[in-house]
């Protein structure tokens, strides 16, 4: 029996990106997983368009959960790089709403089994958590936020998978770090 083709199929090299901002709207951290290659987290300093289009060397499609509204306009603003422009964009919150999946990433996580060793983390801690770790140097901060911005990559592979009936994958092992 011939396998209908699906998205994943037609579009191999795909990357899953997921930003963390200050409380003035600065980038802090951007993380972005391959399955090809394993994670990569662009931290303060590190955080370049050279830096973030050498992590999206060969990628073809880029995986986010509403990058439409946030993420992508932000790093459009902020490292002047239009991705929505040069690459393919698939934006998992729309295709939650249209199957009546409601909330953030968080609440959609939920619903559908997949767990976080960060649970209890949100959006709204990722500042607090950059700014303890810029005033006070607090690394255990920086780890917790790295943390939370890694399994938040690595879930909208599994969050796809699921929204495409096909089998989640556990993550490529690896995580590369870029501070400068």
């Amino acid at each position: 029996m011939k396998r209908e083709m699906s998205f994943v199929d037609e579009h191999p090299m795909r990357a899953y990106l997921d930003i963390e901002t200050t409380f003035t709207g600065a980038i802090s951290v951007i993380g972005i997983y391959r399955p090809d290659y394993g994670a990569i987290q662009l931290v303060g300093g590190g955080v370049t368009d050279l830096n973030l289009y050498g992590a999206l060397e060969g990628v073809a499609t880029l995986v986010t959960f509403n990058g439409s509204g946030f993420d992508l306009p932000v790093i459009r603003k902020r490292l002047l790089a239009d991705l929505r422009a040069e690459y393919v964009h698939r934006d998992l919150l729309h295709i939650c709403r249209r199957r009546g999946l409601r909330g953030g990433l968080k609440v959609v996580e939920q619903r559908l089994g997949i767990r976080r060793d960060t649970a209890g983390i949100s959006g709204w801690d990722a500042p607090r958590l950059w700014q303890r770790y810029e005033a006070e140097g607090d690394r255990a901060a920086l780890a917790t936020l790295l943390a939370y911005n890694y399994e938040d990559v690595v879930n909208l592979a599994a969050l796809e998978a699921l929204l495409d009936g096909d089998t989640v994958v556990a993550p490529a092992p690896g995580v590369r770090i870029v501070i400068q």
